[in-house]
């Protein structure tokens, strides 16, 4: 590849972008003088607010001084006084960094640019924001929305005329907000405050029966007795339990008793002397049945007394000893309980109670 041919390429590289270029810009171009010309025919029928943001928009897709001088000039109209100052001195800026043709073309926009922001400086309202005494560090205030740093606390900055929303806010408390309003040519100077934070309320006393909400009055609730302790229910079901293994106890202990006096019969006529024998051990077949039977429910009846007998008392432990509402009457005989096996014999066996109640 050639020397020549490689510049030629380059060349080519180059016009094709800037081919693709000129499109976008004369597009973008096309764009802001359609802006341009619908914001000037806005600010023309007094509709300021659509007419500066059109104008607005044009500048920001084609910044030309021209576009930026007609921007004030609506703002101006507009009342937005500083917001206008502020462009014109934008656009006075620019033209000293002009040519002179380039300043030449600008004809007498530089001259009316300087007589409006003479005019309208001493009419720009200022408006100063302050920290209320202790606030915490890290409390931002807003002014429309913008977080304004410490060192424009205090300071009276240009606004524009009108309605304002400023806002405060602590670390972690909620934000407070409030609409202020400034003239034309005013100074205002506003200490926000904090939002106080409410004291946790009290909890509701209890609601009041329909006489003491009627009257307002009613009996004061009784106070807690100290002799008068509520018996707990397990306690109870506890004594109820005990009491009713101890009565099951002696009831079998009472039945297999008179089956072991019932196999005693049979054991005499069986055994020893009743089948001519001098081992009163010494039994036949039934009499050997007999008595093994009889062996086995005596011991049966033993432990279903002593059962019985035992839960019976814990049952009494537990009742006599249980916490009672009022204490006994002056003269009453102490209460006792005692049951068992009251008498046993051949015929059988009679089980009760017995005390003083």
């Amino acid at each position: 590849m050639t020397p020549w041919f490689r510049r030629s390429t380059r060349l080519l590289a180059v016009l094709g972008l800037l081919s693709l270029s000129v499109p976008a810009a004369a597009q973008d171009i096309a764009a802001a003088e359609a802006l341009f010309d619908r914001g000037l025919a806005d600010m023309q029928a007094g509709r300021y607010e659509t007419g500066c943001k059109a104008l607005a928009e044009s500048r920001r897709i084609d910044p030309q001084p021209g576009t930026l001088f007609t921007l004030a000039s609506c703002e101006a109209e507009w009342g937005r006084i500083a917001t206008a100052v502020t462009r014109f001195g934008e656009y006075l800026a620019l033209v000293e960094r002009m040519t002179p043709p380039e300043v030449a073309r600008q004809r007498e926009r530089p001259k009316l640019a300087r007589q409006k922001r003479e005019q309208l400086s001493p009419r720009v309202p200022r408006l100063a924001l302050s920290l209320p005494p202790g606030a915490p560090a890290g409390t931002v205030v807003k002014r429309d929305g913008l977080v304004l740093g410490e060192a424009a606390l205090g300071v009276a900055l240009p606004v524009d005329p009108g309605e304002h929303l400023v806002s405060i806010q602590a670390p972690g408390a909620p934000d407070r907000a409030q609409h202020i309003t400034i003239a034309p040519g005013e100074t205002k100077e506003l200490t926000l405050e904090l939002k106080e934070t409410p004291a946790p309320r009290a909890p509701a006393p209890p609601p009041a029966s329909a006489q003491q909400a009627a009257t307002g009055i009613g009996p004061a609730p009784a106070p807690a007795r100290p002799d008068a302790p509520a018996a707990p229910a397990g306690r109870r079901t506890a004594v109820y339990v005990t009491g009713g293994i101890g009565a099951a106890g002696l009831v079998l202990g009472g039945i297999t008793g008179a089956l072991v006096f019932g196999k005693k019969g049979a054991i005499e006529e069986h055994c020893g002397s009743g089948i001519q024998v001098t081992d009163p051990k010494a039994c036949d077949p039934t009499g050997h049945d007999a008595a093994t039977s009889a062996s086995a429910m005596a011991r049966v009846s033993t432990i279903a007394f002593g059962v019985g007998l035992a839960g019976l008392g814990a049952a009494a432990v537990l009742y006599w000893t249980e916490p009672r509402h009022t204490g006994p009457a002056a003269g009453a005989r102490p209460r006792w309980v005692s049951a068992g096996v009251l008498a046993a014999g051949p015929a059988g066996t009679v089980l009760g109670a017995q005390g003083s109640f």
